[in-house]
């Protein structure tokens, strides 16, 4: 009977499919690209694939799945193009193509040689047979494609390149046989019958993959084949439940039979031993389809080692005990059996102790045969175990310990009675002996033995055998639990010896199972204890706050296969135990398979390895657990020891991580704490090595030559810093769609007067008034009010600029001279400002780009007015220079009173506060016309960088004065706010903020 430990196993759903594919696929070259993504991207590829393709597993992610990174000028155009709707079209389907694989050389000691070749024999033209077949997910949706590689270039015709000529030809050939000897051996008879091997090769015949090599990509309980039963289900634990009631039996009947030479003459009992010998047969088949629980807790059903175990292990011993010695027995010895049983006289005999003599050998022989059913005894151990994974240490537990101690009486009970029987006899004088326990047996019972010398010549008479089982029960019961009554007392030194055995296993029997029972429960089940206290406290707190269903079978699963895994063992408490050497010792133990598989690890000294080791960290990953998040920071470096994970960015797998991939960030080169770009799940049960970031660049400080070995040689398989860009089939297909609809559609004609047409014409216009708005406010910002800018304003007022809200300025005729006399003119202040973009209004009510001319801009106008210019000799521009200066300084600043936005609306007017402008500011030219550059005097020149100069010191005076007097109102507003605030009233407050008359305002610029 197959016992699993009393452990059921690691049973929760896990997506298996790499494990399955690189079982099944074990002697093939083969990558994994996702279906889902453009371009088809490789997501995990195996070794036979980097050690066939030349490229390392990291330089292959990510690139495309058909391989287009080793075409080349020989690739068949064709060939590619059908590989390529292969892909598209989600089929399955085999190629032979031409690729070119990566030539790597490793020979440290062939250095320049290395380099010479690596560079006239980069590219290899290599014959390939691609399988390409799509996985399907529980939805029955492709996300995967598995592509297999085999090299048969040995078959094809040969490629003409001077890499194939002479002896490197036939070194390609012998390594390509070599390489492919299997499928040499599988194209052997085809080859003997003269078939020309050039052709059209049938590898797409010999290397189809069945439908049972292509597994579902989903999570899914652990599958066993149809002959296979799980050890844990219904019908096994029943089965198990009939093979220890059996045991039991066993264990009770066969020592009795032997003991008391019973020999099962009824047919009735044959066919009960007989049943019993059969069912254990049976058992020996069932345990060979049994799966059965490894040392790593996953259940084992592959039936190959399953069939190994059991051979290895209890198949011997079951087979010895289920043999049908009864049936054997039964058909010995038949005449002594007839005769015996002919008798009518000694009918009952069947009730009395056998002759002592008669027979002795005959039956000590069939006795030894049934004497090996005793090796069921052995099963007992394993019942328990299996028994005591479901009782659960309750009082079952006491029940089963007090039938063992039963048991052992049972036991000593039949070897007190043989001793008796062998001892009542005297071999020498043929007599009984009347020391013995059993005569004093049959003379307390008023049954003594008697000699029947005139008719069988035997001995006959004594006590019974339920009698004589009974009394030697009652002994060793009584000598088990104490040192016995002495109603029955051993008389003979075999039967002391036997005593005093009896009493000294008695007393360890009693005092383990009576007397120790709490110590033994504390000291076999502490840890089974502390690991179903630790279930209770988790189950009370999942209740407590209701965490969901799904979570909460998670949070179990992981616990369960944490404590499987670690059997109960806290790591780290053993560790702080030992010694600092004996600790690093075991630390580089328990990390030997990252140090041994990681190219990195190789040049590091031993005291490197000890304090890397002292570093790592074992984790234990439950399927769907997430090890990573997107957008956390990555501060591990994680090395995946056994089980597979995935690497999830935007619902897509990019990657899948199997034994021996690292994944993480290079924290040595990158000086940043990297996020996390996808999410990192795990798909079955997985044991990762994790290091962080901060001992490693410890590490990797204090050993500097074995960082840079360490920088160079660690390759990440999947860098979570980066993140990966593409597009998925589906949005493209979808945008492609939308792109069709939109095409194939007519277009919308709306008619002129459709209210949609006319809503939008009414926003537009909105949009340009708000514009032009804006624009002539930021003219009106543009003033100069400190350095005497007119405003002039034609007397045609409604004209319609504020209806347009565009003004257009145009120069004015007049003169310089002229100018100043119309500025003098009668125009009213209040149509100075009111009139928005209306400042430079010219006589003739025309408009133009206001814009203030001062300093190199005054000098730009100047030079822009040619036709004005034109007309003036030079010794009249320096005639009139001072005349006009004179005339522009007579004219001063006039603001209108204006209202600011402040918290205080003080109104404030300015008067004589700047220089007078020149009459090239306030007549600007035409925008429309342009005039060819005039060279200007030097004298005007000169002239103009002084007024610019004195323009600038003007400014900054008149600012630093404004401020001034504005940080003093502002002071004095705050002291009147300050101490008044409780008793001023809204009419004063407004008095306060009432703004300034021109006389105040002029004072204030007097004081200042």
């Amino acid at each position: 009977m197959t016992m699993a430990g009393g452990r059921r196993g690691l049973v929760a759903p896990q997506n298996t499919f790499l494990e399955n594919i690189v079982r099944r696929s074990n002697d093939t070259n083969f990558v994994l690209g996702n279906a889902q993504i453009v371009d088809w991207p490789i997501v995990y590829s195996n070794d036979g694939f980097c050690k066939l393709s030349g490229y390392h597993r990291a330089e292959v992610m990510q690139k495309s799945s058909t391989c287009s990174f080793m075409y080349g000028e020989l690739t068949d155009k064709d060939t590619i193009e059908k590989v390529r709707q292969t892909f598209e079209n989600y089929e399955m389907n085999s190629f032979e193509i031409l690729m070119y694989k990566k030539n790597n050389h490793s020979e440290p000691y062939l250095y320049v040689f290395r380099i010479v070749k690596y560079l006239l024999f980069l590219w290899t033209p290599v014959w390939f047979f691609v399988k390409i077949a799509p996985i399907r997910n529980e939805q029955d949706k492709v996300v995967l494609f598995l592509c297999t590689f085999s090299d048969i270039t040995a078959f094809k015709q040969p490629i003409e390149d001077d890499s194939c000529k002479g002896w490197g030809k036939f070194a390609r050939l012998t390594r390509a046989l070599t390489s492919s000897r299997g499928v040499l051996q599988q194209l052997a008879p085809s080859v003997q019958k003269g078939e020309n091997v050039h052709k059209h090769s049938r590898l797409a015949e010999v290397l189809q993959l069945g439908s049972d090599i292509l597994p579902q990509y989903k999570q899914e309980a652990p599958k066993t084949p149809p002959h296979i039963i799980l050890h844990y289900c219904v019908f096994k634990t029943t089965w198990d439940w009939i093979i220890l009631i059996l045991t039991f039996y066993t264990a009770i009947l066969v020592p009795y039979n032997v003991s008391f030479k019973t020999r099962q003459n009824n047919v009735a009992w044959l066919v009960v031993d007989s049943i019993v010998d059969v069912i254990f047969l049976v058992d020996i088949v069932l345990n060979f389809h049994t799966t059965f629980v490894g040392p790593a807790g996953e259940v084992i059903s592959d039936p190959k080692l399953i069939r190994m175990n059991y051979l290895k292990t209890w198949f011997v011993i079951d087979l010895l005990s289920c043999l049908p010695y009864d049936v054997i027995n039964a058909f010995e010895n038949v005449d002594e059996v007839s005769a015996f049983m002919g008798d009518p006289g000694k009918i009952g005999f069947a009730d009395q102790i056998p002759p002592p003599l008669e027979g002795r050998e005959s039956q000590g022989i069939s006795s030894l045969f049934s004497s090996l059913k005793v090796v069921r005894l052995l099963r007992l151990g394993r019942v328990a175990r299996k028994l005591d994974h479901y009782i659960e240490y309750g009082a079952a537990v006491l029940v089963l310990l007090v039938c063992v101690f039963g048991l052992a009486a049972h036991w000593m009970a039949c070897i007190w009675y043989s001793i008796g029987d062998y001892e009542i006899f005297d071999e020498d004088t043929k007599t009984i002996r009347n020391n013995s326990w059993l005569y004093q047996l049959a003379m307390d019972v008023g049954t003594p033995y008697q000699f029947n010398g005139s008719g069988s010549g035997k001995w006959e008479g004594g006590p019974s055998k339920n009698s004589v089982y009974i009394s030697s029960l009652y002994f060793t019961m009584t000598s088990l639990t104490s040192v016995g009554f002495g109603n029955i007392a051993p008389s003979t030194d075999i039967e002391k010896i036997f005593a005093v055995a009896i009493m000294m296993i008695g007393s360890l029997l009693y005092a383990t199972i009576f007397g120790n029972v709490t110590t033994i429960f504390q000291q076999m089940y502490a840890n089974t204890n502390r690991y179903h206290e630790m279930l209770n406290s988790v189950r009370d707190f999942l209740k407590l706050y209701q965490v969901p269903k799904g979570l909460s079978e998670r949070v179990m699963d992981y616990i369960v296969s944490t404590w499987s895994m670690s059997r109960g063992i806290d790591t780290e408490k053993v560790l702080q135990i030992c010694p600092k050497d004996m600790r690093a010792d075991i630390c580089v133990h328990l990390n030997r398979k990252v140090f041994k598989e990681h190219p990195a690890f190789r040049l590091a000294s031993d005291g490197c390895l000890r304090a890397l080791a002292m570093e790592f960290q074992t984790v234990h990953c439950a399927p769907g657990d997430l090890i990573y998040h997107a957008g956390e920071s990555v501060d591990s470096l994680c090395f995946v020891v056994s089980g597979s994970l995935e690497v999830i960015q935007d619902d897509e797998v990019v990657a899948i991580l199997g034994k021996g991939d690292v994944f993480g960030d290079v924290f040595w080169k990158e000086a940043t704490l990297a996020q996390s770009c996808a999410n990192v799940r795990a798909l079955t049960y997985c044991d990762l090595h994790v290091i962080k970031r901060d001992a490693l660049q410890k590490v990797l400080e204090f050993y500097t030559a074995f960082s840079h070995s360490f920088s160079r040689n660690l390759i990440l398989t999947y860098n979570l810093r980066k993140r990966i860009v593409f597009r998925k089939i589906s949005d493209v297909k979808r945008e492609e769609e939308e792109r069709m609809k939109r095409k194939n559609e007519a277009p919308l004609i709306l008619p002129p007067d459709h209210p949609v047409r006319r809503l939008f014409q009414r926003f537009r216009q909105q949009k340009e008034a708000r514009l032009a708005a804006e624009r002539g406010g930021r003219d009106l910002d543009d003033l100069d009010v400190e350095k005497g800018n007119v405003l002039t304003e034609h007397a045609s007022a409604n004209h319609s600029l504020v209806k347009a809200s565009v003004v257009t300025v145009r120069e004015s005729p007049a003169t310089p001279v002229s100018f100043q006399a119309a500025t003098a003119s009668g125009v009213p202040d209040h149509a100075k400002l009111h009139a928005p973009g209306s400042e430079c209004l010219g006589p003739k009510g025309g408009g133009g780009d206001c814009a203030k001319r001062k300093g190199w801009a005054r000098f730009k106008d100047a030079c822009g007015k040619g036709e004005d210019w034109n007309k003036v000799s030079k010794a009249e521009s320096m005639e009139t220079l001072p005349e006009r200066t004179k005339a522009s300084g007579e004219a001063t600043l006039k603001k209108t009173d204006s209202c600011d936005s402040g918290i205080t609306k003080s109104d404030l007017r300015l008067d004589n506060v700047g220089e007078a402008r020149s009459p090239q500011d306030r007549s600007p030219i035409l925008a429309e016309v342009k005039h060819s550059f005039y060279p200007i005097p030097e004298q005007t020149l000169q002239a103009t960088v002084l007024e610019v100069r004195h323009e600038l010191k003007e400014d900054i005076k008149a600012l630093n004065a404004k401020m001034t007097n504005i940080e003093k109102q502002l002071s004095e507003i705050l002291r009147i706010l300050t101490s008044r605030r409780s008793s001023q009233s809204p009419q004063e407050l407004f008095e306060i903020s009432r703004p300034q008359s021109p006389e105040s305002e002029r004072d204030i610029f007097g004081a200042s």
